[in-house]
């Protein structure tokens, strides 16, 4: 008999340790797909951008709604002539306006109009131009021809030219009807960004599938190509929110946007003019204030731009 400890040995295999099947199983649920949205929101929070933005917005959209929270003044109640151009003084922090009223009050309640008119454009713009985008790009044929050929012809007419002329036939002038009319020649640009991610939607797998599975179009689009097409959207209207609070100063300041008893920043600034060389102050305030609002829409539009690109998720 050999003594060579070896032998019998050769063919030797260790025990390997199997997996428990709840181990398994835990696994598999702790791994959850993560979402276009999950993906974005993980890229954001890492851009101090996103924060300084958000806090921005958020201060504008609480002075909005509630003015009163951070003055005591009225802005037209309390105007004295004895006050006109007056610089600051206790109470009065911005000095006064040309009629005599307080420029601090006036920057605070102006924020409700621009604000109102900024976001009742983007909603209506998104509300058109994501439907009919939608419609054309999954339908295709003589409808796409149809919206396509309409929207090129209102996205030929400059937002603010359009909207001068039609403001000019307007006697009562609201902050809906403003947003009306931005809206109505500023739809295409999203109906053109809609259609295009529709088409590049359309054509996944997971549209395939529901094909194979028998579910009606509208269905599939309602379901399925809609929710996945919209992040673009998202991204551009935020944006665009600012530029249509521009659109209503500037609307404001030719004399063709709210009347001048609805008081805005563009109003104030147009207002200011007169005291532009003894108190530039006066329109230095709102003229901030706009700049400051617009300046965070365009910001977080940026980062939701970013963190929203197909090409920067697949680079994470």
């Amino acid at each position: 008999m050999s003594s060579n400890p070896r032998i019998g040995q050769e063919h030797f295999v260790a025990p390997v340790e199997e997996t428990p099947l709840e181990a398994v199983d835990a696994i598999h649920v702790d791994a959850k797909p993560r979402t276009t949205w999950s993906d974005a929101w993980g890229s954001m929070g890492r851009r101090p951008m996103f924060w300084i933005s958000s806090a921005l917005i958020l201060i504008v959209l609480i002075v909005a709604l509630f003015p009163g929270m951070f003055t005591s003044q009225s802005p037209t109640a309390q105007c004295l002539l004895a006050n006109s151009d007056g610089g600051p003084e206790s109470g009065h922090p911005f000095g006064f306006t040309r009629q005599g009223c307080d420029v601090f009050a006036r920057v605070l309640y102006g924020a409700q109009s621009s604000v109102l008119v900024g976001f009742l454009a983007t909603a209506l713009v998104v509300l058109v131009g994501a439907i009919l985008g939608s419609v054309a790009g999954y339908y295709g044929g003589t409808i796409d021809t149809v919206f396509s050929r309409v929207a090129d012809i209102f996205f030929a007419i400059p937002t603010i030219l359009g909207a001068i002329v039609l403001m000019s036939m307007v006697e009562q002038r609201t902050a809906v009807l403003v947003a009306l009319v931005i809206a109505l020649f500023a739809w295409p640009q999203v109906f053109r960004i809609m259609r295009g991610a529709v088409i590049a939607a359309r054509q996944s797998e997971y549209v395939m599938a529901s094909i194979a599975l028998g579910l009606s179009r509208f269905r599939i689009l309602l379901r399925h190509v809609f929710p996945n097409a919209i992040a673009p959207v998202i991204a551009v209207a935020t944006v665009s929110l600012g530029t249509y609070i521009v659109a209503e100063a500037t609307l404001s300041f030719l004399g063709v946007g709210l009347p001048p008893s609805v008081m805005s920043w563009g109003n104030d600034i147009s207002q200011a003019r007169t005291s532009l060389l003894t108190n530039p102050m006066v329109m230095v305030y709102p003229s901030i204030a706009l700049s400051l609002t617009v300046l965070s829409f365009l910001m977080l539009g940026d980062v939701l731009r970013d963190a929203l690109d197909p090409k920067e998720r697949a680079r994470r």
